[in-house]
């Protein structure tokens, strides 16, 4: 039947109830430039069979990455999803409870975000994990709010240019109305330049946001970054991809202070975007400045062993001043799929997971440039991702050709990066085969 909000007559009623005169006067405050002063450009009414048939023709205007070979990046991945995780993560208890966040949160879920905070500490070598947070970009702004408060310095924040440029811009909207520097560190060779950033971190600076690997791929000196931002009284926070944890040193064992990363690579689909998993860990020193919410374990007055929301650090629970964050809830069902993943991988199959997504990458990006058209961007050593510089500059041209056989070549970073207009960035995850790389370098010739 067909959906009607509500009629003429209800409208009226409505207005007269909060005692305006027309729809006009409600919306009075809203500039005229802004508002439609015409109908809505929609087509004719259909039935409901016309109209499911018009929608499934609109959504089949979109390719899927399971319907191409996709070699995309820059945040999102198409990594293998086993199928216990869909299995477990569908089960009705946890499926139908999506973002449980209130105090009588169920047992079972209390536990499975227990053990999701158990494995990231495990995985990024801290201390203490919340039980997750929106996404990549907004975990990110939200370690350098808590990094402020925690080193009780407001003067200025530093950042790579190598950090994903999404995730900066939403730093940029957090510290928008605060009188804070941000100050972004250049990035000539792929990864941060450590004179540039020696020079730009003072006693003002509350701390340094640093990617590992970086957005173009690149492993960036994590060592003597953290060096630099000791020395000067900053705490250091780096934003992870968690598959690069299986071979790479964990953040925990460079003194990171805070660690931040996109949790899409955990067993979550691609999703064309979202939803995805923030993740967010640190020191215990900073316990009780982290956002969101952390699940403790203890014993019930039977003496059984059980788990209750400890700490819940937002406006709701406690006093608004003394509130960390505006953070309410959290992504339940993303984290509990990760922690599926990451209990089914355990320590040997995340490394080798990343052992494939490292050497298949090095395969493709020795082939793709073996020609005269390509070459690699930058000369850093890379996890997964890398830069190619094609030699005529149509980049968009090039990844449209290349859609056009069925292949998702990689990311144009123009949209991002003015000097890299003439360069797009390629993905490489365990799932991509031999044929399926070969078959990048036909479509890209």
């Amino acid at each position: 039947m067909p959906f009607i909000p509500n009629t003429p007559r209800d409208q009226q009623a409505m207005l007269e109830t909060i005692g305006v005169a027309s729809l006009d006067e409600l919306f009075a405050m809203v500039p005229a430039e802004l508002r439609l002063s015409r109908e809505l450009d929609l087509p004719a009414a259909m039935g409901e069979l016309e109209l499911t048939s018009h929608m499934i023709a609109l959504a089949a205007r979109n390719t899927p990455a399971t319907e191409a070979v996709c070699f995309l990046g820059g945040g999102s991945y198409d990594h293998f999803v086993p199928a216990v995780v869909d299995m477990v993560a569908s089960r009705s208890e946890f499926y139908t409870s999506y973002t449980p966040y209130q105090a009588e949160a169920a047992q079972g879920n209390l536990q499975a975000m227990f053990e999701y905070q158990t494995l990231i500490t495990q995985l990024t070598g801290m201390d203490v994990s919340n039980s997750s947070l929106y996404d990549g970009g907004s975990a990110a702004a939200e370690a350098v709010m808590m990094a402020l408060g925690a080193a009780r310095r407001s003067g200025r924040v530093v950042t790579a240019a190598s950090v994903h440029p999404e995730y900066r811009r939403v730093l940029a909207t957090y510290l928008a109305n605060f009188d804070i520097e941000l100050l972004v560190v250049g990035t000539p060779e792929g990864t941060i330049s450590v004179e540039q950033l020696e020079a730009a971190v003072d006693d003002q600076t509350a701390c340094v946001l640093v990617q590992q690997p970086n957005f173009f791929g690149c492993l960036e000196d994590v060592d003597a970054i953290a060096e630099i931002t000791r020395r000067a009284g900053a705490l250091m926070i780096v934003s992870v991809d968690p598959i690069s944890l299986g071979l790479l040193k964990r953040p925990g064992d460079y003194d990171a202070d805070v660690v931040v990363a996109e949790g899409q690579s955990l067993g979550i689909p691609m999703a064309y975007g979202g939803p995805y998993l923030g993740i967010m860990a640190c020191r215990e020193k900073f316990l009780r400045r982290m956002p969101g919410r952390l699940v403790g374990q203890t014993v019930d007055r039977h003496g059984r062993r059980c788990w209750v929301l400890t700490l819940q650090t937002r406006e709701q629970h406690i006093r608004r001043e003394k509130a960390t964050s505006n953070i309410c809830t959290n992504q339940g069902l993303l984290a509990l799929r990760a922690a599926v993943y990451l209990a089914l991988m355990g320590p040997d199959g995340m490394r080798h997971v990343a052992e494939l997504c490292l050497r298949k990458a090095r395969y493709a990006a020795d082939r793709v440039t073996a020609g005269a058209s390509l070459s690699l961007a930058f000369d850093r050593p890379t996890f997964k991702e890398f830069v190619l510089r094609t030699s005529d500059g149509n980049v968009d041209e090039l990844l449209e050709s290349a859609r056009r056989q069925g292949i998702f070549a990689g990311v144009s970073l123009g949209q991002w990066y003015g000097e890299l207009a003439d360069c797009f960035l390629v993905a490489v995850t365990e799932k991509r085969t031999k044929e399926e790389m070969d078959r990048l370098v036909s479509s890209l010739m």
